[in-house]
């Protein structure tokens, strides 16, 4: 029961720290012109970025990134103890074209994104300076393998898009 007030004030201060991260994140701009059929005509050294409707965007280097819906809450525990929250947002980088593959697979890739995300935890990953280039390039190559895992070679790359850790 001692335990229950923790971590009720945790999850509400991650989810609360989690809705301003979503209204602060600055908004996607279009820089060029639809065409005809409506799509974005880009420049050869100019990424264009445009939004599917699908939470996904296409790239101008062939690319499509699928941003999962919802966050991922990872708890990192020390002495038995949840000591912090951390708040993830993530998309995956697929070839174009594959966007529903992403979507379809999304329960799966959730259940090893979270399992990928608690090893880290586990072996300290989150701890002290947890956004150190290290640190999270070795976040970034787990998520990478358990996307693979699941979608084989369909899954290019995992992007951590927002990261943010919640002391207890």
């Amino acid at each position: 029961m001692k335990f229950l007030i923790p971590l009720l004030m945790a999850l509400v201060g991650a989810a609360g720290g989690g809705a301003v991260a979503l209204f602060l994140t600055p908004k996607v701009e279009e820089t060029a012109a639809p065409g005809p059929c409506g799509e974005v005509a880009p420049d050869a050294h100019d990424e264009v970025a445009a939004d599917d409707g699908h939470g996904g965007t296409t790239s101008a280097t062939g690319q499509e990134y699928a941003r999962l819906n919802n966050q991922f809450i990872v708890p990192v525990v020390s002495g038995g103890r949840v000591s912090a929250m951390i708040v993830m947002s993530l998309s995956v980088e697929v070839a174009t074209g594959n966007l529903e593959a992403v979507f379809a697979a999304e329960p799966k890739l959730r259940d090893v994104f979270l399992q990928a995300m608690f090893n880290h935890a586990n072996m300290g990953g989150f701890d002290g300076a947890f956004t150190s280039s290290t640190a999270m390039r070795s976040l970034r190559q787990a998520l990478r393998d358990a996307a693979r895992a699941v979608m084989g070679e369909v899954a290019t790359d995992v992007l951590i898009v927002d990261i943010v850790r919640q002391d207890v």
